[in-house]
C-alpha cells in the first residue's frame, strides 16, 4: 500500500507547480516560501535541541498557543519549529513574537522530501495536532527513533471508516504514533481500532484560553452598546435567525433595551436575513453601515469575518447556531471563554462531548421552542456574572493544560 500511496503522491509532485502558481495568484500561497514545502530551508544553527509541532492551519496552530507559551518558559527548551500548511496560520504566529519559534511550511509527504527535512532539523521531538496523519513522515520518524506524540487528536467517524478501509496500511502508520493524546472519548475509541498503542484521555486543549484582553476596539463597542442589554445569536445558519427575530419580538416590551446581535455563519446571507426579520417587524442594522446605533434597533446583524469575540466581550448570553437544525453545531467554547452563559439547540452532535461538559458545569442550557428560548432568556439575561463562567472553564481548561504537559514532557 506504501507503494501506491507514493506512486500517486509522486503523480501529485509533478503537476504541484501548477497547483502552487493557481494558489499564489489567489492569494493562498506565499510566493517566497513556497519553495519550503520542496524542501528549501532555512538554516539549523542547534540540531538535536529542537521541540518540532506540526498543525495544519490556524484553529490547530491556535489551539498549540498555550503548549508553545510554557515551551518558551522551559530552559531546558532551546528551539521550537512549527509547521503548517497555510500561509494564513504562519500570518497568525508571527502575531504572537515568540522568541524561541521559527515557522515553515511543511514539505509534501514524499518520502524523500520527509527523510530530507528530518535529516535538516533533527528534532528530539515531534508532535502532530489535531487530524494530521502522514504515512511517510510518521514511517521516516519512526527510523530515525524520533518520538511521535499525536496532540489533542481527532479522528471523526467519517476519517474513521476511509482508515478503516485499508486496515493493515492504517495499522502501519498508526503504530508508529509513540503517543497519543485524544481530544475526545470517539478518538479514543477509534485511535485502538486503527491500531495505536500508548492512548491517553487527559481532555481537549481547546478548553484552555483566555478571555479577550481590552483594546481600543472593545472600548467603542462597549460605548455602543452601554445602553442596552445584550442577546447574543452566533454562527446562525438559514431559518435560525427568524427564530431568535421571533424570540426577540416576544421579549422586546418585557426587557427594556433588549437588542439582539446576530452574527451569522455565511455573511454573504445579510440581505435575506435583512429582509426576512423587517418583514415580522424588526428594525435591524448592520455592523458595517456607518451610521450609529438607533435607539429602535431591535437586531444588529454583524456582516464581517472574524469579530464574534469583540461582541461576546459585551455580551453575557449568547445561542449557538447550527443546533436548530439537523447541521450537528457549531463550537461554543470561545463564547463560554469570554464568560457568556450558552443556549443550544437539540443538535449538537459535532460537538457532543464539548456540551456535555459545559452542562457539568452548569453554564449552559438547551432549547427547542420559541418558548423555552424565551423563558431561559428573561430568566439569565439580567442576572449573569460573566466572571463566575470564566472562572469554572478555566479551571477545567488549566486542568487539561497541565496534564496534556506534564505527558508530553516525558519526552523532553
Amino acid at each position: 500500500m506504501f507503494v501506491i500511496y507514493n506512486f500517486f503522491l509522486f503523480l501529485f509532485i509533478l503537476i504541484s507547480p501548477l497547483v502552487v502558481l493557481i494558489r499564489i495568484f489567489l492569494g493562498k500561497e506565499d510566493q517566497n516560501r513556497f519553495k519550503e514545502k520542496y524542501g528549501f530551508l532555512d538554516k539549523n544553527n542547534e540540531p538535536n535541541e529542537i521541540i518540532w509541532i506540526h498543525g495544519a492551519s490556524v484553529g490547530e496552530i491556535l489551539s498549540i498557543i498555550p503548549i508553545i507559551n510554557k515551551f518558551e518558559k522551559d530552559k531546558k527548551i532551546k528551539r521550537i519549529l512549527i509547521t503548517s500548511s497555510s500561509t494564513s496560520s504562519s500570518y497568525i504566529l508571527s502575531k504572537f513574537k515568540f522568541k524561541k519559534v521559527i515557522h515553515q511550511f511543511y514539505p509534501f509527504d514524499l518520502n524523500v522530501l520527509t527523510n530530507h527535512f528530518l535529516n535538516h532539523w533533527k528534532p528530539k521531538l515531534a508532535i502532530f495536532v489535531d487530524s494530521e496523519i502522514w504515512p511517510n513522515m510518521f514511517n521516516n520518524l519512526h527510523k530515525k527513533n524520533i518520538p511521535l506524540v499525536l496532540l489533542n487528536a481527532r479522528i471523526t467517524k467519517k476519517s474513521f471508516n476511509r482508515w478503516k478501509f485499508f486496515p493493515n496500511f492504517s495499522k502501519k502508520i498508526f503504530e508508529k504514533i509513540t503517543l497519543a493524546l485524544p481530544q475526545n472519548i470517539e478518538t479514543e475509541k477509534y485511535l485502538k481500532l486503527l491500531g495505536a498503542k500508548n492512548i491517553k484521555f487527559v481532555g481537549n486543549l481547546k478548553f484552555f484560553g483566555e478571555a479577550q484582553k481590552i483594546n481600543s476596539k472593545n472600548l467603542i463597542l462597549k460605548k455602543k452598546f452601554s445602553k442596552r442589554i445584550i442577546f447574543c445569536a452566533a454562527s446562525t445558519h438559514r431559518t435560525e435567525e427568524l427564530f431568535i427575530g421571533k424570540v426577540h419580538k416576544e421579549l422586546k416590551s418585557e426587557i427594556k433595551n433588549l437588542i439582539t446581535i446576530i452574527i451569522p455563519r455565511h455573511i454573504n446571507r445579510k440581505k435575506e436575513i435583512l429582509e426576512e426579520l423587517n418583514n415580522i417587524g424588526l428594525n435591524c442594522q448592520l455592523h458595517t453601515s456607518p451610521k450609529k446605533l438607533r435607539k429602535d434597533t431591535d437586531i444588529y446583524i454583524v456582516d464581517t469575518y472574524g469579530d464574534s469575540v469583540k461582541f461576546y466581550s459585551q455580551s453575557k448570553l449568547t445561542f449557538l447556531g447550527g443546533s436548530l437544525i439537523p447541521h450537528g453545531g457549531q463550537n461554543p467554547l470561545e463564547s463560554a471563554r469570554e464568560g457568556n452563559y450558552i443556549l443550544y439547540g437539540p443538535h449538537v452532535e459535532n460537538f457532543k462531548e464539548v456540551y456535555e461538559i459545559l452542562d457539568k458545569l452548569k453554564i449552559t442550557t438547551r432549547v427547542n421552542s420559541i418558548k423555552n428560548m424565551k423563558s431561559v432568556v428573561r430568566q439569565k439575561i439580567n442576572f449573569l456574572q460573566r466572571n463566575t463562567v470564566n472562572r469554572k472553564l478555566k479551571y477545567l481548561g488549566d486542568k487539561i493544560l497541565n496534564k496534556n504537559l506534564y505527558e508530553i514532557k516525558k519526552f523532553i
